[in-house]
């Protein structure tokens, strides 16, 4: 091996990667991002869950049990309510994840030295988040008992009181917070934005690289007719593997629908219609399949898998992060499979989520066609 030719090869890759910026930009890129992206996000630490309340017993004794929710790092009280089904409202909008309910003959019990109960209800829907909550729930009512049992001890001379708060957990939408009713309709998407923007982001630079696009822009095809002839076969696969994944959730893992099903396909097509025309606007941007495939995994995968609520909670994560979640499309598409999977709600309560997946679609077909038309010219 002779050291000067092995130099000059050396220096003319290097003069090639300096050339090319935007490989040496992902190359030096990537690893700071991912190393953001996966410290800030990656938290299994529960922090700040919005709580809604319905205190029927309105007393201080009560408020005092409630004050300790509120001075709690891990709950964040954002409204009382009247009744269960202001309560489910809440928890099926997505506005609270947990609920607390304090009976009427609270304070009544409290002073009595009878054990009394209180009911905290968790939104299934996540299942993690909901367990934690309610553990941390059970923790504060501990601590809650013990200085009743203490100040009744010292008022009274009474001996031991045996569990004088008791707490009633109930999981609403997943009874059992079984984790596979809470993954199979964020694995759905995580399918489609791999099926749609990985594949579609190498389709039109692969013509590009082997030299066919001359050829196709010499024929009578218009811009739109070529970009949707190519989408056209992959929304079928796309919407192939919906229904593959919604029969084997229901068949293996015994997830079934209990919204519409109609609803969830027509919210899939349009999630797909945009994660596809994503990937096109990539493939027809860089034109190399190297830096598009790169791309769509830094843009598309990685957001869909960390910043979209599928498995870490989006109220966790630091105030910059919960911001930039508001502009990942599979965000709104994770919270509609998981209302229409879990919760058996429909576009009266789930509209906005899916205006916003429209206007995703929208923008990105809009994106395409005129990258394309502008390479044309």
């Amino acid at each position: 091996m002779k050291i000067r030719r092995l130099a000059a090869v050396a220096r003319k890759e290097t003069l090639h990667l300096l050339r090319d910026w935007r490989s040496l930009t992902l190359a030096l890129a990537i690893p700071l991002f991912l190393i953001l992206l996966y410290g800030y996000a990656l938290t299994l630490d529960l922090r700040q869950v919005p709580t809604v309340v319905w205190d029927q017993s309105r007393t201080p004794q009560s408020r005092e049990l409630l004050s300790m929710f509120h001075s709690s790092p891990y709950f964040s009280v954002k409204g009382y309510r009247n009744n269960y089904n202001e309560l489910q409202d809440e928890l099926d909008r997505g506005a609270a994840m947990v609920a607390l309910v304090v009976p009427g003959d609270f304070a009544e019990k409290v002073s009595a030295a009878k054990p009394v109960k209180i009911q905290i209800i968790g939104d299934g829907s996540d299942a993690n988040t909901s367990r934690l909550a309610m553990n941390y729930a059970a923790t504060i009512g501990t601590i809650y008992a013990g200085k009743i049992t203490s100040e009744q001890m010292q008022r009274k001379g009474r001996g031991k009181l045996e569990q004088p708060i008791t707490l009633e957990q109930r999981s609403w939408y997943n009874p059992g917070l079984r984790s596979q009713n809470v993954l199979i309709p964020g694995i759905i998407a995580l399918v489609m934005i791999v099926v749609a923007a990985l594949l579609t982001s190498t389709t039109v630079a692969k013509e590009w690289e082997m030299g066919t696009m001359e050829q196709l822009i010499s024929t009578p095809l218009r811009g739109p007719e070529l970009i949707f002839g190519k989408v056209i076969p992959y929304f079928c696969i796309g919407m192939i593997d919906v229904t593959a994944a919604v029969l084997m959730g229901q068949w293996i893992f015994d997830v079934p629908i209990v919204g519409n099903a109609g609803l969830l396909f027509a919210m899939s097509s349009v999630f797909l219609t945009g994660a596809l025309f994503f990937g096109m606007t990539l493939s027809i941007k860089l034109k190399t399949q190297v830096l598009a495939n790169q791309l769509a995994i830094i843009a598309g995968f990685l957001p869909t898998l960390l910043l979209s609520g599928f498995v870490f909670a989006i109220e966790n994560m630091p105030m910059p992060l919960q911001f930039l979640t508001y502009i990942v499309p599979a965000r709104y598409f994770i919270a509609i499979l998981r209302g229409i999977y879990l919760k058996g709600i429909g576009l009266e309560i789930l509209w906005l989520d899916a205006l916003f997946l429209a206007v995703y679609a929208l923008i990105m077909m809009l994106a395409a066609n005129r990258k394309f038309v502008f390479k044309l010219e």
